[in-house]
Order: C-alpha cells, then structure tokens, then sequence
C-alpha cells in the first residue's frame, strides 16, 4: 500500500492536485489517500508529480508518500475499522 498526504495552500492548485490523486488511489481522509502498491503506479505517480506540480509548489506547500511493506501494521478505529475486511455483497 502506498499512502500519499499533502498540504497545499493554493485552493486551485489542491483541487487539480486532489482530482489527479482520485485517479490512481482513494480518498483515506481529506488530504490523505491510499494507492494500491505497485512499483509502475507509483512511478508514474511520482513522474507526474514532478513533471505537472512540482514547479507550481511554494516552499509551503508539501507531499509525503510513504511506501508500507507488507510487514507494516495498520490499526484501524471507528469508521476506518470497517475496511479492514472485503465487503462482499450478494
């Protein structure tokens, strides 16, 4: 899984950077999305980043990507908790 935040003070700017986002992953909380682990989408997450965003960031501006391995723990509380398992419906 690979976590993707950012703060952005431009509300333009966060409004393309949020719809790009949508894109490759889901929406974990409002500046917080989850993408599914593969080295391509992330290189081309990363790619693209630096190639349609980078130049347009202020030095307040920034984005964590956080590659988890599959050792990685995640705790999960309240509705969070409710994605800890498929759904499947008939």
């Amino acid at each position: 899984m690979i976590i993707l935040t950012y703060d952005i003070k431009d509300d333009k700017l966060r409004t393309q950077f949020s719809k790009f986002i949508l894109e490759y992953g889901r929406r974990l909380q409002y500046s917080v999305y989850e993408i599914n682990n593969s080295k391509r989408l992330l290189e081309i997450v990363k790619s693209e980043i630096k190639s349609k965003f980078e130049k347009r960031f202020k030095q307040s501006d920034s984005v964590l990507i956080f590659e988890l391995s599959g050792n990685c723990k995640i705790y999960r509380y309240g509705y969070a908790k409710n994605e800890e398992e498929d759904l499947v419906m008939f």
